[in-house]
């Protein structure tokens, strides 16, 4: 009796819904505002992005040391290039959730395999690494190649540009969220494109980026772009974001 009196209640419903329908005009589900902001294209860069490193300066960046200080890598040619031995850099600024734009490459002379092959990494708000490595005929643990969330998920495909040619990397990041207390609400996710091909679809982030050990999960607000320095003189150039 239940069932038949739930599909009855169904059926009075979508009835009421076709009839509802033919009585709606074309503009009754138009509307003309708020319009949406308009951003223009210079040069493939957003005019609403902030520039992080353009070529010139390191004025937006610091030491990601915990005593801070100066970002001390090399610039040559409006390329950004790791100082091997200086540490890592990450930006004076800090951000949740957004879009970035990295562009890298590997060194001219690669040395050592596996990990030790232009390695560096791309932290988001510090704290999780999207892989930079150099891929081409360089075995290693899938869910450290480039492309990679580092430690927790492989990309959905291995994208190898041709030899020594710049990478890029497009970053949609939606920030973990935790309540006053520091408990969970929800976790973070990435979506990436390697030179275009989508290697990382709304990919969950289980916590935290750790060498050894399972990933944590640390209650934080917004945070920094860090760059690594794993002693490899890997190249970026053309960063910027938009934050969303």
């Amino acid at each position: 009796m239940k069932a038949k009196i739930t599909y009855t209640l169904a059926a009075i419903f979508m009835s009421s819904y076709a009839i509802a329908q033919t009585d709606f005009k074309p503009e009754d589900t138009e509307f003309y505002s708020p319009k949406p902001p308009i951003v223009s294209i210079s040069s493939g860069v957003p005019s609403d992005a902030i520039a992080l490193f353009n070529g010139s300066n390191l004025d937006q960046w610091e030491s990601s040391d915990e005593k801070g200080g100066p970002a001390s890598w090399t610039i040559e040619n409006d390329v950004l290039i790791v100082k091997a031995g200086a540490g890592g850099i990450q930006t004076k600024q800090k951000f949740e959730d957004f879009q970035l734009h990295v562009e890298w490459k590997s060194p001219e002379v690669i040395k050592g395999e596996g990990q030790g092959r232009g390695n560096s990494g791309i932290f988001l708000q510090g704290l999780y690494e999207i892989q930079v490595l150099d891929n081409n005929n360089n075995p290693t643990y899938v869910n450290g190649q480039a492309g990679s969330l580092y430690k927790q998920r492989p990309p959905l495909v291995e994208v190898h540009p041709e030899q020594n040619t710049w990478h890029s990397y497009d970053i949609i990041y939606k920030a973990p969220r935790f309540n006053k207390d520091g408990m969970l609400i929800s976790k973070g996710n990435v979506t990436l494109l390697h030179n275009g091909v989508l290697v990382q679809n709304n990919t969950q982030i289980e916590g935290t980026t750790e060498y050894i050990g399972l990933p944590k999960l640390n209650a934080h607000g917004a945070g920094p772009i860090s760059l690594q320095d794993h002693g490899n003189p890997v190249s970026f150039k053309n960063i910027w974001i938009r934050p969303l």
